[in-house]
């Protein structure tokens, strides 16, 4: 009988930790990543789902303090993971376990598309900062709702019709690459799949 505890692939959008791209080797149409965890994964195994900047991918090798994905194209046509080079930093988080305390929201590891960094603000070590995405998101994207940036489960302050605007506390600019971003930073952006649920419901074309 197959443990659904085991088979069940989901993300809470909290990162456990920040990777280093140790090496890439491009393969027909993919890209292969090496990484290594900043805190180890040890419980990991040849199989499991880890989310890379909030794109799920699937571990293919290991080794004591790395571990092997691969990036297929429609991967890489709607993430950042293109633009990762050796010795950049991601964020990680392996798959939840259905016993496990859900700490951000709902997040599925399929992202939908990328977002820029448009304006950046501090404010008392706080970062306000602004994104453009397209417009086809727009319907999905509300105030006060969820949205994944990168694997990060963050709340929207404010939104547009082709923007939105979180802030980033000081323990999430430090613990994630988040200290990295600049303007004209691109972000892998997955919206709450429970507005794209609603929209099935009621008979309504998704994306």
């Amino acid at each position: 009988m197959l443990n659904v505890m085991e088979v069940y692939h989901m993300f809470t959008g909290i990162v456990e930790t920040i990777g280093i791209i140790q090496d890439i080797t491009f393969l027909t149409n993919n890209i292969q990543f090496v990484i290594s965890p900043k805190i180890p994964f040890h419980d990991v195994i040849i199989g499991d789902s880890i989310a890379v900047n909030g794109a799920c991918l699937t571990v293919t090798q290991l080794t004591d303090n790395t571990f092997f994905v691969t990036a297929v194209p429609e991967t890489l046509r709607v993430t950042n993971l293109n633009q990762l080079t050796q010795n950049s930093i991601v964020n990680l988080e392996r798959s939840l376990k259905l016993n496990a305390r859900l700490g951000g929201h709902y997040v599925q590891g399929h992202v939908d598309g990328t977002a820029e960094i448009i304006d950046l603000n501090i404010d008392d070590s706080a970062w306000s900062v602004t994104f453009n995405f397209s417009p086809a998101l727009a319907k999905y994207i509300v105030n006060k709702g969820y949205i994944t940036i990168d694997g990060m489960s963050i709340t929207i302050i404010d939104v547009t019709s082709d923007t939105f605007t979180v802030t980033f506390i000081p323990h999430t600019q430090q613990a994630t690459i988040v200290h990295q971003y600049r303007l004209g930073s691109k972000v892998n952006i997955e919206v709450d799949i429970i507005s794209k649920y609603v929209e099935k419901l009621l008979g309504v074309k998704t994306i």
